[in-house]
């Protein structure tokens, strides 16, 4: 394990080098209060106390969990937030300066989360997402390497942290092994790829960027996903609470029959595959 600790450290401090930051944990409430004040630009809060306030990060540090900064010079640029849950570190919330998403900057953080767990002997990370944000469920499923667990219909109930304000809290869950064989390649920059081809598909778009229910059989199935939900928030949120129950429909009953989420494309379509 300890060969793998330090390697986990190298790949992590490699990666932020690379991108010229630098991931801390952070122990003082000047720090904590700047990285709340972040998170809550970030999802386009009203209060902190909407997602993670600095007096919980004081709390979580303090009883040894994960409360990082990733900073650029001085700046703080993105922040992350864990605690320990029964067999696992769950990872609550992160977030990267808004205009930053897409720079690396979250994938130096969980690798860091990654390393610092497998320094404590925790051997799993554990998160939701909304199974609606494509870029997240391929950055999640293919970048990362995470294995989606389950289908959480509404599982934080009406939500008002600005992002999610008026949409239905459904989330994947998602289970991060991190000494796995995927994981560990995915680390070293080999995410995991899925073959969508010959698969069935259950649940289309239409040209207008509707969702088209179809036919489900076969071993392989593919449920596709709006192309940006978080834009179509703001401009159709009607299309978007219609996407947001094809989705779930489709994803429960396959899950029902004994199909699992094997990934998502980079054009956002999950690939099921029956599971025997």
């Amino acid at each position: 394990m300890s060969a793998l600790v330090d390697e986990a450290w190298v790949v992590a401090g490699g990666v932020a080098e690379r991108l010229g930051v630098r991931i801390t944990e952070l122990s003082d409430v000047p720090s904590q209060h700047a990285a709340a004040e972040l998170l809550r630009q970030v999802w386009g809060a009203d209060s902190a106390d909407q997602l993670v306030n600095a007096g919980l990060m004081r709390a979580f540090g303090h009883s040894g969990n994960y409360v990082v900064g990733a900073y650029r010079g001085d700046d703080l640029i993105g922040a992350a937030v864990a605690f320990l849950g029964a067999d696992h570190l769950h990872s609550h919330i992160a977030g990267v300066q808004p205009g930053g998403q897409g720079s690396g900057v979250g994938y130096a953080m969980k690798l860091h989360q990654r390393a610092w767990a497998l320094d404590r002997n925790i051997d799993a990370v554990c998160w939701t997402y909304d199974p609606l944000v494509r870029r997240n469920a391929y950055f999640n499923l293919h970048k990362l390497g995470a294995t989606a667990t389950a289908y959480l219909p509404d599982f934080y109930g009406l939500m008002d942290d600005g992002i999610n304000t008026g949409d239905v809290s459904d989330r994947v869950y998602v289970r991060w092994a991190l000494t796995s064989p995927a994981v560990v390649a995915a680390a070293e920059g080999h995410g995991v790829a899925v073959d969508p081809a010959g698969g069935t598909v259950v649940l289309g778009r239409s040209d207008g960027g509707a969702p088209v229910p179809a036919a489900a059989g076969g071993r392989r199935l593919l449920i596709a996903v709006p192309a940006d939900v978080e834009a179509l928030r703001r401009t159709d949120p009607d299309l978007t609470g219609r996407w947001r129950y094809a989705v779930r429909a489709a994803m429960i009953e396959a899950l029902d029959r004994g199909y699992r989420i094997a990934g998502i494309t980079k054009d956002g379509w999950y690939v099921l595959e029956a599971h025997l």
